[in-house]
């Protein structure tokens, strides 16, 4: 596992030397002759290094939107415990300033989510980093055995997190095909166990390159790829379909509470 350290510090020289021998930065595993981000990113400004919120769109025009919007539909839609849920926090950053999102990947993180493939650019750009194409996040997905799931050859239910029996918004707007950008939708539970799990939490969900190790390709969240297309399933999304699942009929400009993204980049 890639080393941790705090946002806006740097690795040791310990970390900077396998770093130099492995042609990947630390949190970053190497699959043949690219990079690939070990976690789903998550994100901080770019200036200042502050963390953003993981349930709202990092962009100033659109959490504006989506924060002012939902306070008021919170209170249209659902039961009355689901109306009485608050909104997740924002910061002064993200109420009143100007910030741009950078991706970090690292453990233990809940990863950002309600990325365009737009935003999903701009963070990894901003990281040194780039998109992933298809082929480079389905041979990660796969691993060096090329297989369908990241476990194995045939699907096997509750290995990764996907396929999951809820849908946050049929709890909390009574119907799954509503309020997509609700900002409370991954903060729903599915009895004891939350619906969107942090970074590298689901155990069983490792793609293998020889000694590398790929976290939560498969379910969590969906991930965006450079043809413009999501790929991976989240948490609740009816697919079997693994390392294969694709969703391709939306705009650049889509977001919901599902999409995110991971980042890759050339060894170097």
């Amino acid at each position: 596992m890639g080393a941790l350290w705090a946002l806006g510090g740097g690795p040791t020289r310990a970390e900077a030397e396998t770093t130099r021998s492995r042609g990947c930065p630390s949190e970053m595993a190497r699959v043949g002759r690219y990079c690939i981000d070990r976690w789903e990113v998550s994100g901080v400004d770019k200036l200042t290094g502050e963390a953003l919120s993981p349930f709202y769109p990092p962009s100033p025009g659109l959490v504006s939107e989506v924060w002012r919007g939902w306070l008021i539909e919170r209170d249209q839609l659902g039961g009355a415990a689901a109306r009485a849920m608050p909104l997740p926090p924002l910061s002064e950053l993200e109420r009143h300033g100007r910030f741009e999102i950078k991706a970090v990947s690292r453990p233990g993180a809940i990863p950002q989510s309600y990325l365009s493939q737009v935003l999903a650019r701009r963070a990894c750009e901003n990281a040194g980093k780039r998109l992933c194409t298809q082929d480079e996040w389905v041979g990660a997905c796969k691993g060096k055995a090329g297989l369908k799931y990241p476990y194995g050859g045939s699907y096997r239910q509750g290995m990764c997190n996907v396929y999951r029996f809820v849908h946050p918004a049929a709890v909390l707007h009574g119907s799954a095909s509503l309020g997509h950008r609700d900002p409370r939708l991954n903060l729903v539970y599915e009895g004891e166990s939350p619906l969107l799990r942090t970074t590298g939490e689901t155990p069983t969900c490792i793609s293998r390159w020889d000694d590398e190790r790929i976290f939560d390709m498969v379910g969590n969240i969906d991930e965006w790829v450079e043809e413009g297309m999501f790929l991976g399933g989240f948490y609740s999304r009816s697919t079997t379909q693994g390392c294969e699942s694709k969703v391709s009929v939306h705009a650049s400009a889509y977001y919901d509470y599902s999409t995110g993204t991971r980042c890759c980049r050339d060894a170097q």
